[in-house]
């Protein structure tokens, strides 16, 4: 099964706005069709074709079923009260689901551009209906990363902004993870899922380098996919506290956590 993760609106998001004549009006974006696929008791979103855009298990339709998205929340080693946490590029909902569900002290905001990608994920992926603590916005990821209002807001920032070719992130220069640096609070930490296999990765590493005071990445799983984690301040990597946080991860939520500490080790 390819696993090879990407959000959705690339061409239709990086493209420069075209000159348009006064009398024309503003042409509505096109996007890739959404399918699913379903194998083994997990329903897969595709944007019509075999790359896996998200997952989830029927049976435990609130677990981030991918590995990578499972890495995307390593920022709890962290954070363990975060009071606002935002998602760039909703996918299947599992990590807006998975932070609505498991932080109930939390406003939780997802972005998504593709309006069909809010539908099937209300209709087939069990998406709650937006509440006093869960909102789902459709609308281009840069215009809420410079949006002022929502500086200094986000304690939480996962970004997964990928289209149906495969290509790499779909928003990647230094301006716009300077943006997401501006939404985090102090303490705020960005998680991204970039795509180690291509050409896009070491430019992607660049930009949050340039952006954030520290970055540190994750093994790459699946084919592909790798989570950087980026800190808006320097942070000590204190392995016995981080080992001590992990297991009460790992007992609150049984996300993998303990591998993520020996990754993050070995990694300095």
């Amino acid at each position: 099964m390819l696993i090879k993760r990407k959000s959705i609106e690339k061409e239709e998001s990086s493209r420069p706005a075209a000159a348009k004549a006064a009398d024309k009006p503003a042409r509505k974006p096109k996007y890739a069709p959404v399918t699913l696929s379903e194998f083994d008791g997990v329903r897969y979103l595709h944007f019509g074709t075999e790359w896996v855009q998200g997952a989830m298990r029927l049976r435990k339709p609130n677990w981030p079923e991918l590995e990578y998205a499972q890495q995307m929340m390593a920022w709890m080693l962290w954070l363990d009260q975060p009071r606002r946490i935002a998602q760039l590029g909703l996918g299947t909902a599992a990590l807006t689901k998975f932070c609505h569900a498991t932080f109930p002290q939390a406003q939780v905001t997802a972005v998504e551009l593709n309006p069909s990608v809010i539908a099937i994920c209300e209709s087939m992926f069990k998406l709650p209906p937006n509440d006093d603590r869960l909102q789902v916005l459709e609308m281009d990821a840069l215009d809420f990363v410079n949006d002022q209002a929502n500086a200094d807001t986000l304690d939480a920032l996962q970004v997964d902004l990928y289209d149906a070719t495969a290509r790499g992130p779909v928003l990647d220069t230094p301006a716009f993870y300077q943006a997401c640096n501006a939404c985090l609070t102090d303490d705020g930490v960005m998680t991204v899922n970039l795509f180690g296999d291509h050409p896009s990765y070491a430019r992607n590493i660049k930009a949050i380098k340039f952006a954030f005071a520290q970055v540190i990445c994750l093994p790459q799983v699946h084919d592909g996919n790798v989570v950087a984690i980026a800190f808006k301040r320097p942070r000590r990597i204190d392995p016995d506290a981080l080992k001590a946080r992990a297991a009460q991860i790992v007992a609150d939520t049984r996300l993998p956590a303990k591998s993520w500490v020996k990754d993050i080790a070995a990694a300095n």
